[in-house]
């Protein structure tokens, strides 16, 4: 279900950029922006075409699979990463352990001479 729905998102998504991309421009430049504008509430070419149509559906369409993708994601995980105790560092020794051989100790911190 997670893969499905994983692939799903991303043609979704490839599909938003798509169709973002493939509309035609609205404005009449940046003069639009700052109500330079003589068009009418919706434009010259009708309240909203079919590529504006498709745009709105991909993006609630990315919207609900994200939010799929985000709840199966929480309930999925079964607990920390982290650790609950610290790991200690053990010291590395080259020859390898004989079975039945006591653990390799230590050594001992040298000791300041004293004069």
């Amino acid at each position: 279900m997670n893969i499905l729905l994983t692939i799903a998102h991303v043609v979704v998504a490839v599909s938003l950029i798509l169709f973002v991309l493939l509309q035609a421009g609205k404005g009449a430049g940046i003069g639009a922006a700052f109500g330079g504008s003589s068009e009418t509430l919706f434009g010259t070419s009708g309240p909203q075409g079919l590529m504006g149509k498709l745009t709105t559906a991909a993006a609630i369409l990315f919207m609900v699979t994200s939010l799929l993708l985000s709840f199966f994601g929480a309930r999925s995980q079964t607990g920390s990463i982290v650790p609950s105790t610290p790991l200690k560092s053990q010291p590395q020794s080259s020859a390898p352990a004989k079975p039945g051989a006591p653990a390799p100790q230590s050594p001992e911190p040298a000791k300041p001479e004293t004069k």
